[in-house]
């Protein structure tokens, strides 16, 4: 049994989603949440387990049925004679032996599993099954195709064993054992077998075509006769509602266009259609608003409305267009905090961290309300997403009912900057909320370079280069808009690169650096982190100083391994499976290339390009929330962290990050501009990308092999300016 203080393992699990219904099994498509080290198995709809079991098993059934041979008989009919359940004969049930196992497109899935002991008495196989799953918002489906090559008719029976135990999330998260199943009973339906169970708010109908319940053993079962060569399907469907739940499925109609991507370096189109697919199935909406599509954070801990996540991917997803920027910020703005509540860490004009169906406890004293806004970056992340969508062509009638929130979500940085001595800063005051507030935000994130804890409160680097970069963008919103105070908000911005030049800069063997953060008492927290790499892109930085954290970016202790390390391995708290101290997260290795990249490094970013391209095919282009932050050079693939989300929102999200940072695009459609910056010959060789969306048009980028923009079809009406970026 998964201890508790364990989390379960996730790396080998096969995923199959469409939001917020997700199934999580063994490789060979069965689940079985009792089993040793299987706590999370099951399939969730919103954050409740309606399944815990799906067990599929056959076995010899020796009183065949001529009239029914070669197909799934009625619901209790057929030749089977009263020898107990499906007229088997005693014989041990059998699992199919997994032998291949795939994503077939967005909440599809495969599975091919060997019977042995069926059929022909040779060494090769002559009875399978092939197991087709397609999930969609509360339901699953099952085909199971059972095929005969055999030379003589094979009589078998096929059951399947289903339950649910109706747990929270929070309750697998925890490690804790499965409760009870829930009691089902059972039917014959227009000859299906029907199994159903719930409770006050959860509905589960499992139902079977051909099948016989039997709601005591909590099973459905068909006999069936195959000729030689003959194929069978037989179909299993879960239905499930939950009035209770906080998130509901998004809108049937697409939230971007597709893009299509062409790369000398295949690696990159194959990366970034699984990210595409997995990108779709994580579209959700609330309850309150089914209307605005946001992107669950990742399965299966964060299946829900996430902030600082929701944000990063929206941002990222931008050259697909403005739909999904807009979701996310109006579901947010409905949510903007309005008063101050220190239970929440609630407070006026605040983005909300999570939303959860109840109270969150983990069991280990992390109890969070179930609106909880306990992050430090999540409100600047939100102005710079409304500017960004801006100047990629959200219209105005979009923007100006969100204006309101851009206000109250400057006055927060304002408020929280005079109360953390020029800086935005957090503590957890509660004792029982996040101790870190941050992206990095497991309790042992910050660390000076000797490993020792820092503690809170905490002034983060690139915390205050987001909010820097939203001082500035909220002054052109406001200017835009005619409204006041854009001049104010400048001179924030320049007040807060001076006194951040002044206190987070520190030096060691290799040169300067800015550290990952100021503790309580203004020292600072100076392990060299991947948190510099989040500078770049929002300008605090001048060129030197770009230069100088490219270079600590670069270095072997940062980039040798599969992507950027969140912490250098010569720091004394690194682990190469620390979550947040030497492990590779690609959203944040994504952040650091399109800073590298907009400042002129295109070196540095080459090197982590590659890094992440290089881990890609482990995980069959499905990447996960973090791996090891192994050496290249030390494992011959990336090491998963078992406990790691996949698919998770901002690592899908990385793929059209690094795809928009190898094309350079910049625009500014109020402006009427768009900007190329090519940065040179591209890690990828030679790149086409065709049907990425501007200002609601279609817009076709190619760059050669030099680096040089080839050709470009932009909307009509926009300049179009290649500008080189100086290489430093």
């Amino acid at each position: 049994m998964t201890s508790p203080q364990r989390q379960p393992l996730l790396h080998d699990l096969a995923v199959t989603l469409s939001a917020p219904t997700v199934m999580l099994s063994r490789p060979d498509g069965d689940l079985d949440a009792a089993a040793p080290g299987a706590g999370v198995h099951g399939l969730f709809h919103a954050d409740i387990r309606a399944l815990s079991l799906l067990r599929v098993t056959l076995r010899p059934d020796h009183a065949p049925s001529g009239e029914h041979a070669g197909k799934a008989p009625p619901a209790g009919g057929g030749d089977r004679e009263n020898e107990g359940e499906a007229g088997a004969t005693g014989e041990d049930w059998l699992p199919a032996v997994a032998v291949m196992n795939a994503t077939d497109g967005p909440g599809r899935s495969r599975f091919v599993g060997l019977v042995q002991a069926l059929g022909d008495a040779i060494p090769d196989p002559t009875v399978r099954v092939d197991r087709q799953r397609t999930v969609t918002p509360g339901r699953l489906a099952e085909q199971l195709t059972v095929r005969s090559t055999a030379t003589t008719p094979v009589h078998l029976a096929v059951r399947v064993e289903i339950a649910g135990d109706l747990v929270t999330l929070e309750h697998t998260k925890a490690g804790l054992p499965p409760r009870s199943p829930a009691e089902p009973t059972g039917e014959l339906l227009s000859g299906a077998g029907v199994l159903r169970w719930g409770d006050q708010a959860v509905a589960v109908t499992v139902s079977a075509p051909g099948a016989t319940p039997d709601a005591e053993r909590s099973t459905l079962t068909w006999t069936l006769n195959l000729k030689p060569g003959e194929n069978v399907d037989l179909h299993l469907a879960v239905e499930v509602s939950d009035t209770a739940a906080v998130v509901t499925a998004a809108d049937l109609k697409p939230t971007w266009q597709r893009p299509e991507v062409t790369a000398d370096d295949r690696r990159l189109p194959a990366l970034v259609g699984q990210s595409l697919d997995d990108l779709h199935s994580l579209r959700m909406a609330t309850a309150e608003s089914p209307g605005d599509t946001f992107l669950a954070a990742g399965i299966p801990w964060f299946f829900t409305l996430f902030g600082r996540d929701s944000l990063w991917a929206a941002r990222m997803l931008l050259p697909l267009g403005t739909d999904l920027a807009l979701g996310t910020l109006r579901t947010l703005a409905a949510r903007q905090g309005t008063r101050t509540h220190p239970a929440a860490e609630e407070e006026p004009g605040k983005i909300l961290h999570e939303v959860r169906r109840a109270l969150f406890d983990d069991g280990q004293g992390l109890r969070l309300p179930p609106v909880y806004y306990g992050t430090v970056d999540a409100t600047p992340l939100w102005i710079c997403l409304l500017h960004d969508a801006w100047r990629w062509g959200l219209p105005a009638a979009d923007i100006e009912p969100l204006l309101p929130a851009l206000k109250a979500a400057l006055g927060w940085i304002d408020t929280a900057a005079q109360a953390g001595d020029g800086f935005l800063s957090y503590i957890d005051r509660t004792g029982t909320g996040l101790a870190n507030q941050g992206w990095k935000d497991s309790g042992d994130a910050a660390r000076y370079a000797d490993g020792r804890l820092a503690e809170a409160p905490l002034a983060l680097a690139e915390v205050q280069g987001y909010a820097y970069e939203a001082a500035l963008a909220g002054a052109a919103l406001l200017d835009a808009f005619a409204l006041p105070d854009g001049e104010r908000w400048r001179t924030f911005a320049s007040g807060l690169a001076d006194r951040f030049r002044a206190r987070f800069w520190v030096s060691d063997q290799q040169g300067p650096y800015p550290a990952m953060a100021l503790d309580g008492s203004g020292r600072p927290v100076d392990s060299v982190t991947s948190n510099m790499g989040h500078l770049l892109a929002t300008g605090i930085l001048n060129a030197d100083e770009s230069a100088a954290v490219a270079a600590r970016l670069a270095a072997p202790d940062m980039s040798d391994a599969y992507g950027l390390r969140t912490m250098s391995s010569r720091s004394g708290g690194f682990g190469p499976l620390r979550y947040h101290c030497g492990t590779v997260w690609p959203h944040d290795t994504a952040i650091a290339v399109t800073g590298l990249a907009r400042t002129g490094h295109p070196e540095a970013a080459a090197r982590l390009i590659e890094g992440i391209l290089a881990a890609a095919p482990a995980f069959a282009y499905r990447l996960p929330e973090l791996w090891g932050g192994d050496a290249r050079t030390d494992t011959p693939a990336p090491v998963p962290y078992p406990a790691a989300c996949r698919p998770q929102a901002w690592s899908a999200a990385a793929a059209i990050a690094l795809m928009s940072a190898l094309t350079g695009l910049d625009p500014d459609v109020p402006a009427g501009r768009l900007r190329l910056r090519p940065t040179g010959p591209l890690p990828v060789g030679a790149l086409t990308v065709t049907g990425l969306t501007l200002a609601g048009e279609r817009l076709d980028v190619t760059i050669g092999t030099d680096g040089r923009i080839a050709s470009v079809t932009a909307p009509p009406g926009l300049i179009v300016e290649e500008h080189t970026v100086p290489r430093s």
